[in-house]
């Protein structure tokens, strides 16, 4: 039958630890020579170490919330899926089982460089009431991909934003909680948020000599919103080495549109200082305390379109 699907073939196929590295689990510690353990990445769990990894059985087990069983059950669950359609999923993973022994090799708190997912969080509501109280259109949030998760997982009831690679490929999810819980940004254990800048795919495509840089997500939204859509996110005020590359690759000028308290005019005058040796600078100097996600349209278009005056020139 041409929809048979083997289930137990599939779970000797893929072992439990290269679906743990193929979905950036890695707040697990090693804790003999099969076993890991750690916070549980479906519930988010207060509990440091229920979550249990046999890699010799190739089981698994929360001691909180319950969830257990095969690389299959694990699938299903992250991804909120049937065990038919994971089965489905693990038997089209062609890299995962190739690449297996490469993978095994890999702890499980080394940083890598984000490369793309072969999975997307399904049932994100891009409606939810919080994009509009921060100002972000329905019609961004869809563009974006950015809205509520209720589904399994670390990211469960959190805002999630995918963040793409210089070729628009999804590498990875941020969640923004919305209770006031800790983090209030959270990342996958190990992503490598130095390596990629959010939003660059969409700045690339307009093909303009300008980038506009701004520290968060909801900074580079109103921006883009506004008009401007050749800007970049640093997810944080830190310029890493990786990002400069990959700006200076693609931009001949630079405006620097950071936060208008004492760290962001900091961190503009540092980034400023090293982009300024490869390319023209300008930093946009905002109102103190001030963020770019707080602007209206008009107070961003009357900055970002301002030349010369009081933006400062490197």
């Amino acid at each position: 039958m041409a929809n048979w699907i083997e289930f137990a073939a599939i779970k000797r196929m893929v072992p439990l630890a290269a679906v743990l590295e193929h979905y950036r689990i890695h707040q697990l510690r090693r804790s003999g020579r099969d076993q890991l353990r750690g916070r549980c990445p479906l519930h988010d769990g207060e509990g440091r170490e229920t979550f249990h990894v046999n890699t010799a059985e190739q089981v698994f087990h929360c001691f909180s919330c319950g969830a257990g069983g095969s690389v299959l059950d694990l699938v299903a669950k992250i991804q909120g899926c049937s065990l038919r359609e994971a089965a489905q999923q693990l038997s089209d993973w062609r890299s995962v089982t190739d690449n297996v022994a490469q993978l095994q090799k890999t702890t499980v708190t080394k940083k890598i460089n984000p490369v793309p997912l072969r999975f997307q969080l399904r049932g994100v509501n891009v409606r939810h009431s919080y994009l509009a109280s921060r100002g972000i259109r329905e019609a961004t949030a869809r563009e974006f991909g950015i809205g509520f998760y209720a589904g399994p997982g670390l990211m469960s009831q959190r805002l999630v934003i995918p963040i793409e690679d210089e070729a628009g490929r999804l590498v990875g999810y941020c969640g923004r909680c919305l209770d006031g819980s800790e983090p209030r940004y959270r990342f996958p254990a190990g992503f490598a948020k130095s390596q990629v800048l959010f939003n660059l795919h969409r700045a690339v495509a307009t093909r303009q000599p300008t980038a506009i840089v701004v520290e968060g997500f909801f900074d580079c939204l109103k921006v883009y919103q506004a008009g401007f859509t050749a800007v970049v996110a640093l997810m944080g005020s830190a310029l890493y080495e990786p990002q400069r590359r990959l700006l200076m690759q693609r931009f001949r000028q630079i405006v620097l549109m950071l936060d208008g308290d004492a760290p962001g005019r900091r961190a503009a005058a540092a980034v400023a200082e090293r982009l300024s040796a490869d390319c023209s600078v300008r930093i946009v100097q905002l109102a103190e305390n001030t963020q770019p996600d707080q602007l209206s349209e008009a107070v961003l278009q009357e900055l970002l379109a301002r030349e010369g005056g009081q933006p400062e020139i490197y």
